[in-house]
């Protein structure tokens, strides 16, 4: 049985992300994929080569694939895979699309931008019914946000989505409301919001979206 590389430590990394998205421990998904809890946890704390066996189970387990779990899939888009026999696209209301995006993560914001629409990805949170996230001051977000008139907010779009290849299904929340550039004396309440930038760098401006429309939709694979 042959062995499926990855980068040291990323397949760990990645058993890690996928159990704790599905809400399992160490144990669950071990008892899921037949194997000892000891390995499930030595795999994930420690750089690890695993057999085509292995890996499928865990791949399985997990409602993934091997190729992601092993990080195959980072440099082409998600979802190129042939649709689910049988799919249901559903409506969700606005109570089910708050729940989803309230752990904060990666979504994209949309505006009309000195070139043009625009979309960018950023780390966002949910902070006091708002979106929060940081760019840079004086960047191309930051001036693409800016109306130039004092108290006129810039109207923007918000999506967040999550897709499942394995199961060809997922879901996607989209906000839209005005942008709002947090000032000075708005900064102390910003303090515990919790949002931190992958992009790193000087990224201390704060920007606030309030909604004021939010739909979402959700695929169920069949």
């Amino acid at each position: 049985m042959t062995a499926r590389r990855s980068m040291p430590g990323d397949l760990g990394r990645r058993i890690a992300y996928h159990r704790e998205r599905l809400g399992l421990s160490a144990e669950q998904l071990a008892e899921l994929a037949g194997m000892d809890p000891g390995f499930v946890e030595y795999v994930e704390k420690n750089p690890s080569q695993v057999g085509e066996g292995t890996l499928l189970r865990l791949a399985g387990a997990l409602r993934t694939t091997p190729d992601d779990l092993l990080g195959g899939g980072m440099d082409r888009p998600p979802g190129d895979g042939s649709p689910a026999a049988k799919s249901r696209l559903e409506e969700l209301d606005e109570q089910e699309c708050l729940r989803l995006i309230a752990p904060g993560g990666i979504g994209r914001i949309a505006f009309g931008g000195l070139r043009g629409p625009t979309v960018l990805p950023v780390n966002y949170r949910l902070h006091d019914g708002a979106v929060v996230f940081r760019t840079q001051e004086g960047g191309p977000m930051d001036a693409g946000l800016r109306t130039g008139l004092e108290g006129v907010e810039f109207l923007v779009g918000f999506e967040v989505d999550r897709i499942d290849e394995a199961a060809r299904s997922g879901w996607s929340v989209l906000i839209q409301g005005a942008a709002h550039h947090v000032t000075e004396s708005e900064l102390p309440g910003m303090a515990d919001s919790g949002v931190d930038p992958w992009a790193g760098g000087d990224r201390r401006l704060y920007i606030r979206i309030v909604p004021q429309h939010i739909t979402g939709r959700r695929v169920h694979g069949l």
